[in-house]
């Protein structure tokens, strides 16, 4: 008797399923069914959706999480407990909230320094550096902004507004390498390295926390030094509880010192930028396709 087609879900979210933003996902879905099994586009939030149908469902854009962090892990624990979940609803948990990057300094993985400013802190601001401050829970720069020393008041508010929505603020140095070597990201398939892609700066000096960004502006193909690749390494290898993990992203910076340091571990939506890589199109797909049927 034949053995009925993998049932994958690629899960995304409303406002991309309408705008149509995620360039990736369909060619991904096609490459799926071509890898032999049935794919689905379904979007994290449909009550209609049986998750249960599915043999698994990857997290792929659902980028209004981050406005929704509660809800949303509330529904990767739902769905992980009815089917396979790429990533884990644990991983998913974990990642939602950018305080793991203290977790991955504690286990020694250099970070892009930080501190976190919960509501009821008060606004203890650098007066010595440019800096950027951002909620704890976010994604492509969305409430963001870089300020100088001399921008206190202006940040002062971002931070009085972050507490009025009970958001915990992250504080970071800006970090100036990124005005020329620019922020890199490196992409894991399978566990194994896929591809990497350098991008420029995002947060241009002035510019509100609340306007509109470009999250990746000037997208090139990268090729990661062997010391990007070791850090890279070692932040995945700190993930707590050292889980499975079907994909991941590790998003680097240059310190002052000129090593790379982790901006961001990007381990529940990450954009995969396959556009620019077309060859690891193929290997993604018979990646998924090989958890759905050996998990």
């Amino acid at each position: 008797m034949a053995r009925t087609a993998a049932r994958i879900a690629l899960v995304t979210c409303r406002e991309v399923e309408e705008s149509g933003y995620d360039r990736d996902l369909p060619v991904l879905a096609d490459a799926v069914e071509r890898a032999g099994a049935d794919a689905a586009v379904v979007c994290w939030d449909d009550p209609d959706v049986k998750w249960d149908g599915f043999d698994l469902a990857v997290i792929r854009s659902t980028w209004d999480y981050s406005w929704r962090a509660a809800e949303f892990v509330a529904w990767a624990e739902r769905c992980g407990a009815l089917t396979a979940l790429a990533n884990p609803a644990a991983v998913v948990r974990w990642n939602t909230d950018k305080r793991y990057l203290g977790d991955l300094a504690a286990a020694g993985v250099p970070v892009v320094d930080t501190r976190y400013l919960a509501p009821g802190d008060p606004a203890d601001l650098p007066a010595d550096r440019e800096y950027v401050v951002k909620p704890t829970s976010g994604a492509g720069a969305r409430n963001a902004a870089r300020y100088t020393p001399e921008d206190h008041d202006r940040a002062a508010r971002h931070l009085e507004w972050m507490h009025a929505e009970g958001l915990t603020a992250m504080v970071q140095p800006y970090m100036r390498s990124i005005d020329t070597a620019g922020e890199r990201a490196l992409l894991f398939y399978g566990g194994r390295f896929l591809h990497a892609i350098r991008k420029g700066a995002v947060l241009e000096p002035g510019t509100a926390y609340d306007a509109d960004k470009v999250p990746h502006p000037n997208l090139t193909p990268w090729e990661p030094t062997p010391a990007e690749l070791a850090v890279a390494e070692r932040a995945l290898a700190a993930v707590p509880d050292a889980p499975e993990l079907l994909y991941a992203r590790v998003d680097l910076v240059d310190g002052d010192d000129g090593a790379p340091r982790v901006m961001e571990l990007e381990l529940v939506e990450p954009n995969l930028f396959l556009f620019l890589h077309e060859a690891s199109v193929p290997v993604v797909a018979e990646a998924i396709v090989r958890a759905a049927t050996t998990g």
